[in-house]
């Protein structure tokens, strides 16, 4: 069966396209600028009309969709009812949901009678007990608003997870691992007997780790302090929260952790803060899941950062475990979330 993986963004489009069972990658690409001025491409619809023009004989289409709120607690067919909840979660994701209901639009138009399948980031999330998921907010604002802790990256995370493993050579319900996502987003998940028990980001993505241009964790009440102190709005607020941030805030110089650690390296003294304020953060997170966990049987590195930054990650490591007397076994795994839509794609229209 071959299968058309879909990450529908603001302003672009990357697709992959598997044969299934064999987990073979036939094609991919991507087309960017998406409704910018200039650009060929006015919306979702014409950049996929391009791609599909030049790919034969789909059989399915699996989609990327950020955020599935409490209703979607696994992957499931697209059919209209799927539509208006991913609609509903628009509002507390308008920066990705509307993306990716677009590309699912898009492929109803253009592929007729083809089964697409939503593979949602907060699934693999949705096993987090109550108790680490509320906030310490009136628990109305949860039953009536849905105001918890979500989570993303939940379908690297869950791949890892897996990937770990066969590493291994253990079953997932015999290990406990915590997998760490490290790239322009970040984020950290204990895993335990191959279900998610916590996570580092929130309600959205902005809380958790210092990331490429978020700040992560940080006081709520300096936000208002700020907002009044600078006269700014809510919209100039969540501006400076998520692009004026984190690592390209505190450097003065870029969200690229490649430049800030060569800059480190020579003494820019503001690039090494950001880095080591990173690799604090990330160090506090993988204490705190051991203790959750009760104890690692591996730490697993994945994404932009997490695989390709052999400094970095030595940085978190270092003397991290020296008082355990089990250490965790530290893993370097490519994440391929595309693949892992492929298969649940797969999975799910296979036992209709």
């Amino acid at each position: 069966m071959k299968i058309l993986v879909i990450n529908s963004g603001s302003s672009s489009i990357k697709y992959k396209l598997f044969e299934m069972p064999s987990a073979r990658l036939v094609t991919k690409g991507a087309i960017d600028h998406i409704g910018e001025e200039g650009s060929e491409f006015a919306n979702h619809y014409s950049g996929l009309k391009v791609i599909l023009s030049e790919i034969n004989h789909i059989e399915a289409v699996g989609h990327r969709v950020v955020h599935g709120a409490e209703k979607f607690k696994k992957p499931v067919i697209v059919d209209q009812n799927v539509i208006k909840g991913i609609k509903k979660c628009c509002t507390i994701a308008p920066l990705h949901n509307p993306a990716n209901l677009s590309g699912i639009l898009a492929c109803q138009k253009l592929l007729p009678g083809i089964k697409q399948v939503a593979v949602f980031d907060t699934a693999f999330h949705q096993s987090i007990p109550d108790y680490a998921f509320i906030y310490g907010l009136p628990y109305d604002y949860y039953q009536k608003m849905g105001i918890r802790k979500y989570g993303f990256h939940g379908t690297s995370h869950e791949y890892v997870a897996h990937e770990a493993s066969r590493i291994l050579k253990k079953p997932l319900k015999e290990i406990k691992l915590i997998t760490c996502h490290l790239g322009n987003g970040s984020s950290i998940t204990a895993v335990d007997k191959g279900k998610s028990v916590d996570t580092s980001m929130g309600f959205t993505p902005l809380e958790g780790l210092v990331m490429g241009t978020r700040c992560g964790d940080t006081d709520p009440a300096l936000i208002t302090h700020i907002m009044h102190k600078k006269k700014l709005d809510t919209k100039q607020m969540d501006f400076i929260l998520n692009k004026e941030s984190g690592l390209k805030g505190i450097s003065g110089l870029s969200n690229d952790m490649r430049l800030l650690e060569e800059k480190a390296n020579t003494g820019n003294k503001r690039a090494l803060l950001a880095v080591s304020i990173f690799v604090y953060r990330i160090r506090k997170y993988i204490g705190a899941y051991m203790a959750a966990l009760g104890g690692c049987d591996a730490v697993v590195f994945t994404a932009g950062i997490g695989e390709n930054q052999a400094g970095i990650r030595d940085k978190i490591c270092s003397g991290l475990f020296d008082n355990l007397r089990k250490k965790p076994k530290i893993l370097v795994i490519p994440t391929n979330e595309e693949l892992m839509i492929a298969k649940q794609a797969y999975n799910l229209i296979s036992a209709v």
